[in-house]
């Protein structure tokens, strides 16, 4: 039995009682008449705790499947209640490493209702967790005493990358496929045969069918789709330089999210794709495949792999792509850039997928590099003379950072190199967008 308010503002009231009648009565008998009220009252209150065992209210967890890391997974607890209204604490014992949304509800169930419970949690890691067991404190109908049980509930629940995300870019990309498809078709753009048509207002002239138009004696068009059944190829750094916290989680994590995002988009368009991992050498390849199948491969394939402090083999990589792909293949390097003199080897690696292949070479920056070069930092206290400084030398060292990737950035482009530097945090839609205007424009 717990002790609840009421209890204890009775035995206050109790003691208040027991000055007053020390003034009226002797000492003696007041603090027997106060030992007698304060013992009933204990009695009062595990008698009213005890009665919560016949009409205990039921608490269940509704299974957990994949949660997506990054997003805020709902977690559904189901409450039954008994045969009259009660007041309940609930408490699920979810991975104290993760942010979740509340940590504890109370709530006062009418008689005979079920209730559903929803709460948030966010994991910034992949893997295994455990959720353990769920603890309840139910009140007694006098409101004296709490019955406090736990029902065992382990469920050890799998993180994954933001399936969610992918859910949402694939409803996307199907809206497009009969959307925005067709209005890339109308300007012409690919380079594959799909239909014939009628001439519309802002069609290329140059597209226009002239012995199907001599037939029908009217302007027909060709639509032309872009090619399919290309390759797509994903490099994911796991080095050094991934290890960092970006926005709460990993830059390796933002990563992967993103080649995940990108292959989702490239299978939708009908590609070949695969995704090779590297560090000092490529310890994971899904040679490229098309079909929706590849998506689920991939994502299995991927999910337990995490970066390490190894310096990444960009050359090494590269030549292991050049030597095994033989036909035409977007290649697609996920890393990181920090200056154009650290960064000297992927920049002699890439050069070498030029003229070949097409090379595009993301890179992930961090968005409070940003804030702090553009001086967005909130600042809403006044600061002294030493924090100005500080301010003032890491605006300076953000800008320098800044300005020594953009040298990077322009050698890459001065060898024909496709280049995407973006927040990790915004790094999936500004990848897909790019690799649609890719497609689009029918540079592969």
């Amino acid at each position: 039995m717990i002790p609840s308010r009421r209890l204890y503002l009775l035995l206050f009231l109790g003691m208040a009682i027991a000055i007053a009648a020390a003034v009226i009565l002797d000492p003696q008998t007041s603090a027997i008449i106060t030992l007698i009220f304060d013992a009933v009252l204990l009695i009062l209150g595990i008698i009213d705790a005890q009665w919560v065992k016949r009409q205990k209210v039921q608490v269940s967890r509704q299974p957990l499947h994949k949660l997506s890391i990054g997003r805020d997974n709902p977690v559904v607890l189901t409450v039954d209640g008994s045969s009259r209204s009660c007041r309940i604490l609930i408490h699920d014992s979810y991975p104290q490493e993760f942010t979740v949304s509340t940590s504890t509800f109370d709530l006062i169930l009418p008689a005979n209702n079920t209730q559903e419970l929803i709460y948030t949690i966010r994991p910034d890691r992949r893997g295994e967790f455990q959720w353990e067991n769920i603890y309840v404190r139910q009140l007694g109908k006098w409101g004296l005493g709490w019955y406090s049980w736990q029902i065992p509930n382990p469920q050890t629940v799998s993180v994954y990358p933001d399936l969610i995300g992918l859910r949402t870019l694939s409803i996307r990309l199907a809206i497009q496929n009969t959307g925005t498809l067709r209005q890339v078709r109308r300007f012409g753009q690919g380079t594959e045969f799909a239909e014939l048509r009628e001439y519309g207002v802002g069609d290329d002239t140059r597209l226009i069918d002239w012995k199907a138009t001599a037939r029908r004696s009217r302007p027909v068009v060709r639509v032309l789709e872009p090619e399919k059944e290309q390759t797509l190829i994903i490099l994911l750094d796991r080095g050094r330089l991934m290890t960092a916290k970006v926005q709460g989680m990993q830059r390796f994590d933002w990563g992967l999210n993103a080649a995940l995002s990108l292959a989702v988009a490239g299978l939708h368009r009908g590609d070949r794709v695969g995704i090779g991992v590297f560090d000092k050498e490529i310890t994971t390849w899904i040679p490229p495949e098309g079909g929706q199948q590849q998506l689920s491969r991939l994502i299995e394939r991927l999910t337990p792999i995490q970066p390490n402090f190894l310096e990444p083999d960009y050359f090494g990589t590269i030549t292991r792509i050049v030597n095994q792909q033989t036909r035409r293949a977007l290649v697609v390097i996920l890393t990181d850039i920090v200056d154009s003199t650290a960064s000297s080897e992927l920049l002699a690696a890439l050069t070498r997928l030029t003229p070949r292949y097409l090379p595009f070479c993301i890179t992930l920056r961090d968005p409070q590099c940003d804030r702090i070069a553009h001086n967005e930092e909130e600042d809403t206290q006044p600061s002294s003379m030493q924090q100005e400084i500080t301010k003032a030398y890491s605006r300076a060292v953000a800008l320098d950072l800044l300005a020594q990737r953009e040298t990077a950035f322009a050698k890459l482009k001065q060898q024909g190199v496709l280049v995407l530097d973006a927040p990790a945090d915004r790094i999936s839609d500004a990848i897909v967008e790019r690799y649609l205007q890719l497609k689009a424009r029918n540079l592969l």
